[in-house]
């Protein structure tokens, strides 16, 4: 009796150990690295070297300019090299900083045309607030309360994406007016801290744009979906019956 419980035991850890945490948790989730974001932190040091190190600022921007122009046009590269070949120190943050706010429309755009998916709009609103997340000492040198009030925002708008639960279980249902209500209050916002004339910006496919090769081979670890408890449950079912062969044998014995 006491060698069956150790196995069932030994079981359950197995099977707790193979369920991602995410499939409990209700965060962000793992934003990965928002390569534009860390670009910017990244120019931004080279840039407050003394004297400012406008070489290194415009190796790193290269390797964000193919994404920068793929979704949000030429005219932003532009300007950013402009003022890196102007020794323009202010003009390449501040331009940059602008870069970061189309691409937090960017994603609030595209989670609200996808709505209904809710691994790859999680994922998109993790991306936005990495994003925030790096702009953000600007806005609380300058209005901190208004960093809080963003900071409420972005829960806001995680909350709305509810949670479709495993099973059932832990269900939330999803709520694209709220998402809508706080989309509009962090745009309008940061377009007016930023001075921006227009948030409106050029992409490809959203679908094509947002959901590359190396995420959708990721979505098996999505447990939301029925399909990813298969292999977990036939592992259960090896274990399980392993077990009880083990234990006949021994009554046998």
């Amino acid at each position: 009796m006491k060698t069956s419980r150790f196995f069932f035991y030994i079981a359950v850890i197995i099977i707790l150990n193979l369920v991602p945490l995410k499939a409990f948790a209700y965060s962000y989730g793992n934003p990965n690295e928002e390569a534009v974001a860390e670009a910017y932190k990244q120019m931004k040091e080279k840039l407050n070297e003394q004297p400012p190190n406008f070489d290194s600022a415009k190796q790193i921007f290269e390797t964000v300019k193919k994404e920068i122009d793929m979704h949000m046009g030429p005219e932003p590269s532009k300007a950013v090299l402009a003022a890196i070949e102007a020794k323009d120190r202010q003009a390449v943050i501040k331009d940059m900083e602008k870069i970061l706010v189309l691409n937090i429309a960017r994603r609030l755009d595209n989670i609200e045309a996808n709505f209904d998916q809710y691994d790859t709009s999680k994922r998109l609103l993790a991306k936005a607030f990495a994003t925030y997340e790096a702009l953000s000492p600007v806005i609380q040198g300058k209005a901190p309360a208004l960093d809080k009030q963003l900071r409420t925002e972005f829960d806001k708008a995680l909350q709305s994406l509810g949670n479709p639960g495993l099973f059932g279980v832990g269900e939330k249902q999803s709520d694209i007016e709220t998402f809508k209500k706080s989309k509009e209050a962090i745009l309008s916002a940061l377009q007016k801290q930023f001075g921006l004339k227009s948030l409106k910006v050029g992409h490809f496919s959203e679908r094509a744009a947002e959901k590359p090769d190396a995420v959708q081979k990721k979505e098996w670890t999505d447990l939301s979906k029925a399909k990813n408890w298969i292999p977990l449950i036939v592992i259960a079912v090896v274990i399980i019956g392993a077990v009880l062969i083990y234990v006949r044998r021994r009554k046998r014995a």
